[in-house]
């Protein structure tokens, strides 16, 4: 079972937002967890030995914005006073959103975040707001990420939910995630790996781009057997679920895998790393964030976990690869 206390849903008041909004609310009365609504106010200070710098009614400026934020934050729990959830509202000030919410998700010991990226159409869609990849990045609590869409996708309708996995220790954390958010919802699981073929330059040549159909063929049995067993360590082989084995790059396939197959969600993990290194994300899990049209949950492998200590059962040794 998943042990979800704290909830921090960070707002702009947009409506990207708003439609992020109802799936923390959503969360927070399954869990019976505690909802923060939190929105930072970012004003740089006017700095009075550079005229150039200098901000006319700052300090005004400023105070009608926290009454502008207090004003909204308040008309989102008088909206849903009714709910059976706790709702509290908090603003801060700094130089950045970011920060802002990191520091509110550690001080108050968050157990998940939710928030909205904007949605955006063409080229520029690979592209994350600032603020949402900065806490993607360094979050150590795991992320909710909601791309706006013109139609709002109710979290309640969750009915398949998508994991990536590469049989890795990491792959394993988000399945296990998965398994449980399965069981909240009676969702249905899709287990898909990708196979990512090597490409060798040309001057290489003879050796061929592709590996022997015989071969192919045998890492998809191995690979489907792998599956069924990473499943069933999972905890319960009983959850519908599909599988799936598919050639090309993972972050595209995977995001098109979800758009064909009607995934409602995607659970993902990042790799665990130290020093400056965490601050990056692993290639395959940002690509996904920025590309797919569905809510993405973020699982941090370095981080804080959602399933309950004392309902985990022991994980057996890892899977190896079908993929050698």
């Amino acid at each position: 079972m998943l042990r979800i206390r704290t909830i921090l849903f960070p707002t702009d008041f947009s409506e990207c937002s708003r439609q992020a909004f109802a799936h923390a609310l959503f969360l927070a009365e399954q869990y019976e967890a505690r909802l923060h609504l939190f929105h930072a106010v970012v004003l740089h200070d006017d700095d009075p030995a550079d005229p150039e710098q200098r901000f006319p009614g700052a300090p005004e400026l400023l105070k009608k914005m926290f009454e502008v934020a207090d004003s909204q934050l308040a008309e989102l729990i008088e909206v849903h006073k009714g709910r059976p959830v706790t709702l509290e509202e908090f603003t801060a000030r700094g130089v950045s959103a970011a920060d802002l919410i990191l520091e509110h998700a550690q001080e108050h010991d968050v157990d998940l975040i939710v928030m909205g990226t904007h949605g955006r159409r063409g080229a520029s869609r690979f592209f994350l707001g600032s603020v949402a990849a900065e806490v993607l990045r360094s979050s150590r609590a795991p992320v909710l990420t909601l791309r706006e869409l013109e139609q709002g996708r109710p979290l309640e309708a969750i009915e398949r939910i998508l994991v990536p996995v590469d049989f890795s220790e990491h792959s394993r954390t988000a399945l296990a995630h998965a398994t449980e958010l399965a069981r909240s919802y009676s969702a249905r699981l899709q287990l898909l790996h990708v196979v990512q073929q090597p490409v060798y330059p040309y001057f290489y040549a003879p050796v061929p781009a592709m590996a022997p159909v015989e071969e192919i063929q045998g890492i998809r049995e191995r690979g489907m057997q792998a599956l069924q067993k990473v499943l069933e360590e999972a905890g319960d082989p009983k959850i519908e679920h599909e599988m799936a084995i598919i050639d090309g790059h993972p972050a595209s396939e995977i995001v098109d895998f979800a758009t064909e197959h009607e995934s409602d969600l995607i659970v993902t993990a990042t790799h665990g790393l130290t020093g400056l290194e965490r601050l990056l994300l692993g290639s395959t899990s940002e690509q996904i964030v920025r590309t797919s049209p569905l809510p993405v949950l973020l699982v941090k492998s370095f981080g804080k976990s959602l399933i309950d200590p004392a309902a985990a059962e022991t994980v057996a040794d890892p899977v190896e690869s079908p993929v050698t």
